[in-house]
């Protein structure tokens, strides 16, 4: 690990907003229940958070998904996610492949080179796969300080009550942004659990047009992603994801499910402070 240690600098930190308070520590996933389409909102932490990783200050630039402004902060709803530690192997096994294939790739948040990880054994699983990931329930959008209040509270209005469910992640995909600046490798929800989320969207929408905050895709998609690459790389990456779709297919036509999670609750996340905005009922 000391080569890539030394291998990497410490990089600085190009969030989407100012925030209102130094960074949290990154959670880890550990084993549990709990824990876009735009991508994920990616708030980079203190270099060492994860006590081995440094990151290095020639890493390829960051591209704001909007112009920074005095006073702005950016908004993020979602469902946190952990991938469960048994899936995380296989996974482990097709993103090296991919990195193989599609060089320039890094991981989701940590946003270490996957070709550094893949030299690291076992701990490219828990680097790659091993954080918190988020399924979008709307537009990471900036909004002023004075909307803060207002939004959290009708979110929690609108979605604060909700029952469990389980989701399936089943299907590797590629996404690409809105202005074509990254790419990003995913995994999307297409049965278990797509209906409820979906709802959700829409109660979050209900939330963004009362602020004039434009809305979610028309079509959503929800999903996680789990590495990007810079500028629209789609066609490279999308060979190889099709090429494991097939070997994942059972019986010709049902999609294997990659994992399964359950419905933990929703945040959202204002700068660097994260609000709980929903309790889950078994009920």
């Amino acid at each position: 690990m000391e080569a890539l240690i030394s291998s990497y600098g410490e990089a600085s930190s190009d969030s989407d907003s100012e925030s209102p308070a130094p960074p949290p520590e990154k959670k880890i996933c550990r084993e549990s229940s709990l824990v876009l389409p735009p991508p994920p909102l990616s708030l980079l932490d203190s270099p060492n958070s994860l006590g081995f990783l440094d990151y290095s200050a020639s890493q390829p630039s960051r591209v704001r998904n909007f112009p920074h402004v005095e006073g702005n902060y950016a908004l993020h709803v979602y469902i946190p996610v952990c991938i469960p530690t048994a899936p995380r192997k296989e996974m482990a096994v097709f993103m090296r492949r991919l990195t193989s294939s599609v060089p320039g790739l890094h991981a989701v948040e940590v946003d270490v080179p996957l070709e550094a990880l893949c030299k690291e054994g076992q701990k490219f699983e828990q680097v790659a796969l091993g954080r918190e990931f988020h399924i979008s329930l709307g537009r990471t959008v900036p909004i002023r300080v004075h909307q803060i209040d207002s939004l959290v509270a009708m979110l929690k209005q609108k979605l604060q009550t909700q029952r469990r469910y389980w989701i399936d992640f089943s299907k590797w995909e590629v996404f690409v942004n809105d202005d074509r600046t990254r790419t990003f490798v995913s995994v999307e929800v297409i049965t278990a659990g797509l209906a409820e989320i979906t709802k959700q969207i829409q109660a979050a929408n209900e939330v963004y047009k009362l602020h004039n905050l434009p809305e979610f895709y028309k079509d959503p998609r929800p999903h996680i992603s789990v590495a990007w690459a810079l500028g629209d790389t789609k066609e490279s990456l999308k060979k190889v994801v099709e090429d494991e779709r097939r070997k994942s297919t059972v019986g010709g036509s049902l999609q294997k499910c990659i994992f399964t999670s359950r419905f933990s609750g929703i945040e959202c996340k204002i700068g660097n402070k994260t609000y709980k905005i929903c309790k889950y009922s078994d009920e």
